[in-house]
């Protein structure tokens, strides 16, 4: 020990306590936390305002990084050198800031987490807003503290223009708390910060107007407002981000492409931790995973298997990915020196408070500036009118010393106006020289009296701020990139798809699709009609329907089986694909088929379900009724519909309100109408009970009708070509299960009935043929004729053909009541909204 030093024993838990605060207080106000009045952390501060004194601005050309990273860490931010070039290097990367403070040349790194090159190849220069943020700085707007060696001054906060904190956003890791802020508009903020300055007692909600929502340099969707609205109040909240998704067909196979993730995602690693939950099969239907991304822009494609959804796939990626991400609000932020939690007024309140410091020390400098030349142009103003006086009293002097003192005291002057005569050129005594002068003068008193207006008078201030924010929203503002989803929040899949109107069509072959509606645009009667799908060889477009995304499939097997879907699974295709096969979208057995289809609504709504009823007939004549609230609890693998024997098969499904007349027709050309009220209700697993008696043991049932409009016609078609329409009241309702009425006179000529409809003149009829040969006629223009004439024929067959399928065209009566040309979608397709499986679908959907 050497001598005069002596030892202090100091307890080691209070020497611990004291060093480590004295620590936490450097990280929070010294690095972690921004300044409320300009946005940045000390480091951003330094960056900007080492560029500003090296000059390395907007307009100049670029510098090495490397010099400018010595010129800061030499002369203001005595840490190591990454730390001021990761901050420059962010400041320069489009997806990290919103708003870029550093122009960057060279490898600045990608949004895949790439490292940006080392700081000796990159150059960089300021931009355009960074100026923003420093102008005024030489004008004593805002205070200077010495550096680390206290040979250099720096600014304790940047004089900006720019709401750097809203706008920008930051976030860092304090000691004892941390700050995260979101990143907002620049026009949006503006717009908010001018309606405080008009209105200080403006509510939050009011401001929320304004500033709607954060605004993240990689876009995206903010899904849900909740999270919003708490931030913007207290200065916390959760800001849920989703990645800007769309489906596209790319050869063939249906594609997720995403061209906007979330904020902070490292787009690299969420598509390998996709792709590694793709493999561990936690996520079904995706084949592959392809970055297409470009200069251009984000292009991430999720190649879907066959039989995907869409939708769920999408919903899926949400759930267990990035591509739905949240942001945690938590804006603390340094005011005057202290770590405080602001709500987004507050923010905007010590904004407009430094901008208005930043005035008024701005305006006294100026007026400083001023009242001194103005001092100095009085002085030359005397001289120049005794310019022969002072000339000579300049020559008579000894010195220049003597000749200020003799000016002094000849003309009353200061000592800096006579240093300014003495001074002066010889080019100053010309006379336009002199007219010069006081009309400097004039306009500087102008000038004075303009700034100390400004002083007196806060109005002109708020003016002053107000007018530099519309400047810099003209100069920098944009549109917003983050779109928001009012709507969005914990909500389950059929919540994110949108309850449109959709036209659902099914192939004779079982092919199925959904389109929307909107696809089918308006044609003139007679036109060629629009191709309605494209169909493999022989197979042609069977029934049609008009639902919404949010209703509910049933589909009906021969063997009785029901099996369940919302609309909104069924594969979305054009107008001119084919759709996807139904087997491969419900579990049904390879030697099953579907034979019938329905759409309901709501299978959770008690009341619904419980004042509608399934009818069903089969081949062998057997009809049963079932209450829908039976089929609302469907399973996977499908439920037994209905017990069918061994040699029978299930024919038709059709669903009621429970008051409707059943109609059923058979082969050999007869055909039974009865009250649904004569079927009483029964469970699932019953097999039903007769509804018409067969003729004999070749006989079956070939359609059932079930209707609720008196004025129906009922249209019958043998497989020859002949059919005809009936009154509904040529047949009498009679007891279920007796032989039936004749309803067309079957022969030779006239073959088999195949087909029993209820129309009326609105509809149009489809006849299609085996050979796949369609004709498309109106109802209108059949003759309503007795039930026991053979009708007239319909189709010309050429040799052995027959007729394969008969379907009913009906028009939608919003458009017929528009008055509005209806459309022909294709010969072997239907109106867009109408459905050709023989029942009106306003009975089924709208009920």
């Amino acid at each position: 020990m050497a001598d005069g030093e002596k030892l202090i024993p100091i307890n080691i838990e209070d020497e611990m306590k004291s060093a480590y605060i004295d620590y936490s207080m450097s990280v929070i106000v010294s690095r972690a936390l921004p300044d409320v009045r300009d946005g940045l952390k000390p480091v951003h501060r330094r960056v900007l305002y080492g560029m500003y004194e090296l000059g390395v601005k907007a307009s100049s050309a670029h510098k090495k990084s490397a010099r400018i990273v010595g010129e800061v860490l030499g002369k203001y931010h005595p840490h190591g050198d990454t730390s001021v070039y990761d901050t420059m290097v962010r400041m320069a990367q489009e997806w990290s800031l919103r708003y870029m403070l550093v122009d960057g040349q060279g490898n600045f790194g990608s949004v895949d987490g790439d490292s940006p090159a080392a700081m000796r190849y990159t150059e960089a220069r300021m931009r355009k807003i960074s100026e923003d943020m420093l102008a005024d700085i030489e004008k004593d707007t805002v205070d200077h503290t010495f550096n680390f060696d206290d040979t250099l001054q720096e600014p304790t906060v940047l004089p900006t223009r720019v709401p750097g904190l809203l706008i920008n956003g930051a976030s860092g890791i304090a000691v004892g708390m941390a700050t995260n802020m979101p990143p907002h508009n620049l026009s949006e903020v503006v717009d908010g910060t001018i309606a405080y300055i008009d209105n200080n007692d403006i509510e939050i909600d009011e401001l929320i107007q304004y500033i709607k929502a954060p605004d993240f340099p990689t876009g995206g969707t903010i899904y849900g407002y909740d999270g919003v609205r708490e931030a913007f109040k207290t200065g916390r909240g959760r800001v849920v981000i989703r990645a800007k998704a769309s489906f596209e067909e790319v050869n063939g196979r249906e594609c997720i492409i995403v061209s906007e993730i979330p904020y902070q995602v490292n787009k690299a690693d969420m598509i390998k931790k996709t792709a590694d939950l793709v493999n561990d099969k936690k996520i079904d239907g995706i084949a592959t995973i392809r970055d297409e991304s470009d200069r251009k822009g984000m292009r991430i494609v999720y190649v879907l298997k066959r039989d995907a959804i869409p939708n769920i796939v999408l919903n899926l990626l949400y759930k267990y990915t990035a591509l739905q991400s949240s942001f945690s609000v938590n804006n603390i932020a340094l005011v005057n020196g202290r770590p405080q939690l602001l709500n987004v007024k507050e923010m905007i309140h010590y904004f407009v408070e430094h901008r208005h410091e930043v005035v008024v020390r701005r305006t006294k400098y100026e007026l400083k500036k001023a009242e001194e030349r103005a001092h100095i142009l009085e002085g030359l103003i005397i001289a120049s009118d005794n310019i022969d006086e002072v000339i000579a009293l300049i020559r008579s002097s000894a010195n220049t010393d003597e000749a200020r003192e003799k000016l002094i005291k000849r003309f009353e002057l200061s000592e800096i106006q006579a240093k300014a005569i003495v001074e002066m050129r010889l080019r100053q005594l010309t006379g336009l020289e002199q007219d010069k002068l006081r009309a400097e003068y004039e306009e500087l008193m102008k000038t004075i009296e303009d700034l100390k207006d400004i002083l007196e008078k806060k109005e002109r201030r708020m003016q002053i701020i107000k007018d530099e924010l519309v400047e810099v929203k003209e100069k920098y503002g944009d549109e917003r990139r983050s779109q928001i989803e009012y709507a969005g929040g914990d909500l389950s899949i059929e919540d994110m798809i949108p309850d449109e109107k959709v036209v659902i069509t099914i192939s004779h072959a079982g092919y199925i699709k959904r389109t929307s509606l909107n696809e089918y645009k308006k044609q003139n009667r007679g036109g060629v009609g629009q191709k309605g799908s494209t169909t493999r060889n022989e197979d042609f477009l069977e029934h049609l329907f008009v639902g919404t995304n949010h209703q509910y499939m049933l589909f009906f097997t021969q063997k009785g089986k029901c099996f369940w879907m919302r609309v909104y699974e069924i594969p979305e295709g054009s107008k001119t694909s084919k759709g996807r096969a139904i087997q491969n979208l419900i579990n049904i057995h390879s030697d099953d088929k579907v034979k019938a289809f329905i759409c309901t609504q709501d299978l959770k709504d008690e009341e619904y379900i419980n004042s509608h009823y399934v009818i069903m007939a089969t081949k062998k004549g057997q009809v049963k009724k079932t209450s829908l609230e039976q089929y609302s609890r469907p399973r996977t693998n499908g439920i037994n519909a209905i017990t069918i024997k061994d040699d029978d098969e299930l024919l038709e499904a059709k669903l009621t309100d429970g008051k409707s007349q059943v109609m059923l027709a058979v082969k050999s050309g007869k055909a039974i109408r009865f009250e649904e009220e004569k079927t009483r209700p029964m469970g699932r697993g019953a097999s039903g009970v007769r509804g018409i008696r067969l003729a004999d043991d070749n006989d079956e049932v070939i359609g059932m009708v079930a209707v609720n409009e008196m004025e129906s016609n009922i249209l019958v078609v043998s497989e020859n070509g002949y059919g005809k329409r009936s009154k509904l009241e040529d047949y009498r309702i009679t007891n279920r299960g007796g032989k039936g009425v004749k309803t067309i006179s079957v022969t030779d000529k006239t073959g088999s009935l195949v087909a029993i409809k209820n129309v009326t003149d609105l509809d149009d009829l489809m006849i299609i043929n085996k050979s796949g040969i369609a004709i498309r006629l109106a109802v209108e223009d059949l003759r309503v004729m007795g039930r026991a004439t053979q009708g007239v024929r319909l189709i010309n067959l050429k040799g052995k053909d027959s007729i394969a399928a008969v379907a009913k065209v009906m028009h939608d009566e919003d458009d017929i009541d528009q008055g509005e040309d209806i459309e022909d979608v294709d010969s072997s397709t239907t109106d867009a909204d109408t459905t050709s499986d023989g029942t009106n679908i306003d009975n089924e959907t709208k009920q």
